[in-house]
């Protein structure tokens, strides 16, 4: 059969594998209860004879095949029209006996030649394992599945494990010697929520670079690869999203949806960044909202954090396909102290940081000036590490609090960003805030919660599919 690889059918996985796992091999499935050790299995087989034309046969020793069946319906797994089709078939061995197992191995053998299976599951062996009578047997089933299974029938198996929870071993211990590849699947906590990881062990053949990945069971059995900035192969120009009643839209409906449809008008939402968090990284969020504010004629306000270039935004305004005079016209930038203005720059407010009133004055008269010219309140990204460097700890809270009032009494909104390290600084200053979100990063994984409200935990990725970068969010369960 063509192909070094065969499919896992899971997203996200196959791109970190390479290709997914080597055709033919024995892969330990294990875990604690309610990792997501069946859907893994069950997506695994599911694609294989959707999208692969490869046949499979799922063996349980754990559950019935009604429950099973019922249960994947809510995954999107259609089990019950692949049996009707001659692509799936399952063994229901629940009543397994002691003295039965060479009896059951035969079965799974006669079943996998019958409908030519070229994938396989059993679930679980732990269950099996309780007819052996001597820790030999373990050794010798492994041997006959991996000899007469996988390699004499040429059948990708998964072999799931259940792992006891307090226990980190796997199984007997052998199995994870003779398997080709030992996959193991945790839930654990992050913030006070729940987290899935999924471990590479180990995997005969396959150069694997980052072996601990961040997973969800939403929709599905997903991985989530780490995070890469991606650009739009065929650029495209931004189309605004349009603002909830009482909201402004983020530019991504994920995001909007994540926070209740987006930015409550006349208010303040604070943003903390841990420091795994690159500048590219909170600027996935921030970019697309800037360019749904830009783009409609509305106004931007931007205080860049320590180290942005002032002028980034300008490249961001034409990655959504603004123009020259839209970002001169709609968005100002402002910096201070002994950073220069570039001299074509027209649209660079330069405060001295000197008097905070009298450079807040400056902001403030600009900021009413484009409101009178566009009619709408405008969006101001506010960099706290900058206005801590220009005016100190205690005079940035003021600054912030005025920011705040001002927002509110306009009905613009207000996005300050938190570097990593001013955590006591972000607990102050969440007093003022409406929304308080936290990005993380988590073995490679972006990662966004909301403090206040309290949210999910998301992963996000970046979309590219309609032209451009905006944030997706996945619900992490």
């Amino acid at each position: 059969m063509a192909g070094r690889f065969i499919s896992s059918g899971v997203e996200g996985l196959d791109v970190v594998l390479g290709g997914g796992f080597p055709r033919n091999s024995l892969i330990i499935l294990g875990g604690n209860p309610g990792t997501g050790k069946t859907v893994f299995s069950a997506q695994f087989l599911y694609h294989g004879a959707i999208n692969c034309n490869e046949n499979g046969v799922y063996v349980s020793f754990a559950e019935n095949r009604e429950t099973f069946i019922e249960n994947m319906k809510d995954f999107g797994f259609d089990f019950e029209r692949l049996e009707k089709e001659g692509k799936f078939r399952y063994l229901d061995l629940l009543t397994v006996k002691e003295n039965a197992v060479s009896l059951i191995l035969n079965m799974i053998v006669e079943e996998a030649s019958r409908i030519k299976a070229r994938r396989l599951v059993v679930d679980s062996y732990s269950a099996l394992s309780q007819a052996f009578k001597e820790l030999v047997e373990v050794r010798i089933v492994v041997h006959t599945v991996l000899g007469k299974i996988v390699g004499g029938m040429g059948c990708t198996t998964l072999l799931i494990d259940e792992v006891p929870i307090g226990r980190s071993k796997i199984g007997f211990g052998i199995e994870e010697f003779v398997a080709d590849g030992v996959v193991r699947l945790r839930a654990t906590e992050l913030e006070g929520y729940r987290f899935r990881e999924i471990e590479l062990i180990k995997l005969r053949g396959v150069r694997v670079k980052e072996h601990k990945l961040a997973f969800t069971l939403e929709g599905g059995f997903k991985v989530f690869p780490p995070f890469k900035p991606m650009s739009a192969e065929k650029p495209k120009r931004f189309q605004p999203v349009p603002d909830p009643p009482g909201k402004y839209s983020t530019g991504s409906t994920s995001f909007d949806e994540a926070l209740d449809g987006g930015l409550p008008k006349g208010s303040v939402t604070l943003l903390e960044l841990d420091e795994k968090i690159s500048t590219l990284m909170y600027h996935l969020l921030v970019a697309p909202t800037a360019a749904n504010f830009v783009l409609q004629g509305r106004g931007v306000f931007v205080v860049p954090s320590s180290g942005v270039d002032p002028t980034l935004f300008r490249r961001y305004i034409g990655v959504y396909g603004g123009t020259e005079d839209e970002w001169t016209c709609y968005t100002k930038i402002i910096v201070g102290g002994s950073i220069k203005p570039p001299e074509v720059a027209p649209n660079i407010i330069h405060v001295k940081g000197e008097d905070w009133k009298e450079d807040m004055g400056k902001v403030l008269e600009a900021s009413e000036e484009l409101a009178a010219k566009t009619g709408q309140p405008s969006l101001s990204i506010v960099g706290v590490d900058t206005l801590k460097t220009l005016y100190g700890e205690n005079r940035c809270e003021e600054i912030l609090n005025l920011t705040a009032a001002e927002a509110r009494r306009t009905g613009a909104a207000v996005i300050v960003i938190v570097k990593a390290g001013l955590r006591d600084l972000a607990v102050r200053l969440s007093s003022t805030a409406d929304l308080y979100l936290r990005l993380k990063r988590e073995h490679g994984c972006l990662l966004l919660y909301g403090v206040k409200p309290r949210t999910g935990l998301y992963a996000v990725e970046t979309d590219t599919s309609k032209g451009y970068p905006v944030p997706k969010l996945t619900t992490i369960l």
